[in-house]
């Protein structure tokens, strides 16, 4: 059996570069040095992020627990080189604490303060061997880098989705789809109308037509102080979308603003059934679905 000289044994395997596996030794043996201190680092980056007035929307309890999971997490990435477990946390956090208040920016924090303690840490063990302090450095940056730009990146997601989520409910509240009796739909509309709240209000009302079998609809613009040519053009194909589904619409509270703009697009205003206010267009409506307004004396029984 060949056996191998004690420079081939300690060669690297071939394709595999030497700097490349001294990067994975000396991150080990970092590793091994951050499971080994870990109870006095998270400790001490839990003190920091208390006195830099970090995460102040928690208590002590919660930042010390927190520094905990962060803490493994931040280890078990720089050992496996994989961030899915780091993502899937920062996402988890982000969730949880964002309600709470808390900034991008403290999240940014208390990363880098992690990785401030880490290299204090690094310093007092290799001060006396500064070339070897140099190589685990050189090693450990790149990977703090991708973990801090992970952290933040999950963080930054999360709060834009729940922003997204909370504009969604502004707009569905904003513009709410009445049903005042039945076959009969009021929208009053109030604000400003951009693209995307348009194509949302449409897609609310032929909805509404559709589960409430509705016959006429009233579209309140009396609160729209102002729209483009765009939104205009939008509001036209509203009423065609409504006509194709059996319901007649009535648009109430035009501005003179509004109706000039429609006329300088080129929107045929005979086609659009338009009534000066609100109370008009519900008294217009109820007449086409066959109401009849009668006075109260003569619903009154004779004697």
């Amino acid at each position: 059996m060949a056996t191998r000289s004690k420079e081939q044994r300690e060669s690297p395997p071939a394709g595999i570069p030497m700097h490349t596996q001294d990067t994975a030794a000396l991150l080990r043996e970092l590793v091994a040095h951050l499971r080994q201190n870990r109870t006095e680092l998270r400790e001490e980056w839990a003190r920091r992020i208390t006195r830099a007035q970090l995460l102040t929307a928690m208590t002590e309890e919660e930042i010390f627990a927190e520094a905990t999971s962060v803490y493994d997490n931040y280890v078990e990435a720089l050992e496996t080189g994989t961030f899915e477990a780091l993502q899937a946390y920062a996402r988890n956090l982000s969730e949880r604490i964002i309600p709470r208040g808390v900034e991008t920016h403290e999240v940014l924090g208390i990363v880098l303060l992690l990785r401030d303690v880490l290299a204090r840490s690094l310093f007092g063990k290799y001060q006396e061997d500064f070339d070897k302090l140099n190589r685990i450095l050189d090693a450990y940056e790149p990977a703090a880098n991708r973990i801090a730009n992970t952290v933040a990146v999950g963080f930054v997601q999360e709060r834009e989705r729940i922003i997204r989520q909370q504009q969604e409910a502004i707009r569905e509240l904003s513009t709410p789809v009445l049903q005042v009796r039945e076959r009969l739909l009021i929208l009053p509309i109030i604000g400003v109308i951009d693209p995307q709240r348009a194509r949302q209000l449409t897609e609310q009302l032929l909805q509404a037509i559709r589960t409430n079998r509705a016959k006429v609809v009233v579209i309140d613009i009396t609160g729209v102080a102002a729209m483009d040519s765009n939104v205009a053009n939008h509001l036209v194909q509203t009423v065609e979308a409504s006509r194709l589904l059996g319901a007649t619409v009535i648009v109430t509270g035009l501005s003179p603003e509004i109706a000039q703009t429609l006329v300088t697009i080129g929107v045929d205003l005979s086609e659009m059934a338009t009534v000066g206010d609100l109370q008009g267009g519900i008294e217009e409506a109820e007449r086409l679905l066959g109401y009849k307004v009668l006075p109260l004396e003569e619903l009154t029984p004779k004697a």
